[in-house]
């Protein structure tokens, strides 16, 4: 599970099973469609879980949070790369 912080300022959620293989992909246009118009992102956040089915809850959870608190936990693991 990671968040991205992308060159507007917005945040991006996902989940993956390889955070520096995926950072790479984003960064290259292959990531998403949301981050390919906002290169380059950094990532800000990633946690490491026990499941798949415990990224998505996760990233659930934090796609439903504020803003302000999303910045909480990019602030709380700064410099994150996976």
């Amino acid at each position: 599970m990671y968040i991205l912080r992308c060159s507007d300022g917005t945040l991006y959620t996902g989940w993956t099973y390889d955070t520096v293989a995926r950072l790479g992909a984003h960064n290259s246009g292959r990531g998403a469609r949301y981050t390919a118009s906002r290169l380059p992102v950094e990532m800000v956040y990633c946690e490491r879980v026990r499941s798949k089915s415990e990224a998505l809850r996760l990233e659930r959870a934090i796609k439903r949070m504020g803003r302000e608190r999303k910045e909480r936990l990019a602030e709380s693991s700064a410099g994150a790369t996976g």
